[in-house]
């Protein structure tokens, strides 16, 4: 006679209370227990698990942060100091925020190489390859937007050479420029926007996009240890997958999930090891557009763009800035349509890893270059390179004062004359040519792009002398630039 049947318990009743309307069983279940190829099962498959952690950490530090956090270009600063100094483990929430960015970027970047090298791109995993790029160049768009949220004077400067890259575009340059500030210039409604895009915009379409990412990996699989000589073929590769799961397949969880787990343990004891050890970043100083003194970085994970476009000579940048990052996302999304089989294994396909070396020998050599810039303008240096002799050459007494100021005030440090001097501006040779007086006088005062604002650095009468002398910058028989509600002088 059968023992009678044990009644079950209040959890057990309550899960099954649950289960009956939510069908977690039917829905959650399967997904959860679907069976991976156990070769899948390695060290080199818990990168992209882990962003996904860093993810959630992110998400709920940056919920407490906003609980304090004020998005006002007048308060933001001091909102955060008052949590780093103020707020009970402030600083440490914001740490752990700041950290998170980076083992997230970090891990990221990894999880992107590691499929990359193992051909997990090719067919039939194009779309996951493609929604992978667009989740790696949405979290850039994370750090860029949180790094703007300490306003401070690197997020400040590093937010004025952004949105002068994007003016650059032809045609939808300006607009774009009024969308992302609220107006021409880092303004009251910036820092809001950027906020609204920190916050809410970008991680909701991170949100989005890793559930149809979640979604790919399940319905496709995931990508099986690349052996030497298993090429892919579009009439083969799907049942040789399905029979290599149905053969020596495990379910996800709990046995292909163990790895990740330790891995991920890993990683949260390093980013509370990190935040506690380095604390958070910034802000480092209060923005100030007419703060010369300065040498604003952005984070690391921007370091080398910062240095291509510190190195390159001015007529390089913009077409530069407009073709090269098209042409490399184009490359990036269009891998899995170009090169869709054949051969997985990185040990047969050297061009691959010989590919990852070079960029990344070159990103950590642009990186390093970023931290040092040797090339950066030192204000307080002296320039010793003469202005040219045909300059100053049957110059006005005030154009010969504008000269003095000119060398004085060290324009030399950054823009050149006669091909001598800084190549961080433009050169100057025919600035009249391209500016009006009333442009020049704007430019000198407040700034624009990379260049500070002078206008608490110079005292009136330098102004005039040295806007003066620059208006003189043009070739002969070349008539200056002048404003449209000027009148044309006869033969002038």
């Amino acid at each position: 006679m059968s023992a009678p049947a044990q009644p079950k318990g209040r959890l057990a009743r309550v899960g099954e209370w649950l289960d009956f309307r939510l069908k977690f069983r039917e829905s959650i279940l399967p997904p959860i227990a679907h069976p991976v190829p156990k070769s899948s099962a390695s060290w080199w498959y818990v990168f992209g698990s882990a962003t996904l952690l860093c993810f959630v950490v992110q998400i709920v530090t940056g919920m407490c942060l906003a609980l304090v956090y004020v998005p006002s270009a007048s308060e933001a600063w001091t909102s955060l100091e008052y949590l780093n100094y103020v707020q009970p483990f402030g600083w440490f929430l914001r740490s752990l925020h700041s950290w998170g960015s980076n083992f997230m970027v970090t891990l990221m970047t990894i999880h992107l190489v590691q499929v990359y090298l193992f051909g997990a791109y090719k067919y039939p995993r194009e779309l996951t390859w493609v929604v992978g790029c667009v989740l790696f160049l949405c979290t850039l768009g994370m750090a860029f937007t949180g790094q703007v949220m300490r306003f401070d004077q690197d997020a400040y400067w590093g937010l004025g050479i952004g949105v002068a890259m994007m003016g650059r575009f032809p045609v939808i340059g300006e607009s774009l420029v009024h969308l992302v500030l609220g107006g021409p210039i880092i303004g009251a409604e910036t820092l809001s926007r950027f906020f609204t895009l920190h916050v809410f915009a970008v991680p909701g379409l991170l949100l989005m996009l890793i559930g149809v990412h979640l979604w790919l990996v399940i319905k496709v699989g995931i990508n099986e240890w690349p052996m030497p000589g298993r090429l892919v073929t579009r009439e083969r590769y799907s049942d040789e997958y399905h029979e290599l799961v149905a053969k020596e397949g495990e379910p996800f969880v709990p046995q292909g999930v163990q790895k990740d787990i330790v891995f991920a343990g890993i990683v949260l004891v390093a980013l509370f090891a990190c935040a506690a050890v380095f604390g958070p970043a910034g802000p480092n100083g209060q923005p100030d557009p007419t703060l010369i003194e300065t040498v604003p970085r952005p984070d690391f994970f921007f370091l080398s763009l910062f240095a291509v476009f510190a190195l390159l000579p001015p007529y390089l940048e913009t077409p530069l800035i407009l073709t090269a990052p098209v042409v490399l996302v184009a490359l990036a999304f269009l891998l899995p349509f170009y090169s869709n089989t054949g051969e997985k294994s990185w040990k047969r396909r050297p061009g691959a890893w010989i590919l990852v070396i070079v960029v990344f020998l070159c990103l950590g050599t642009l990186t390093w270059l970023g931290l040092s810039s040797p090339w950066s303008p030192d204000m307080s240096a002296w320039s010793g390179t003469p202005t040219p002799v045909e300059y100053v050459k049957g110059r006005t007494p005030l154009e010969l004062q504008g000269a003095l100021v000119f060398q004085a005030k060290q324009c030399r440090n950054c823009h050149s004359l006669g091909g001598e001097g800084g190549m961080r501006g433009p050169a100057l040779d025919d600035v009249a040519t391209v500016q009006t007086r009333d442009e020049i006088v704007r430019q000198v005062l407040q700034g624009d792009g990379n260049m500070p604002a002078y206008g608490k650095n110079l005292k009136p009468q330098e102004v005039t002398a040295l806007v003066a002398f620059l208006t003189a910058m043009h070739p002969a028989g070349e008539p200056a630039q002048r404003s449209a509600t000027i009148p044309a002088r006869p033969g002038g």
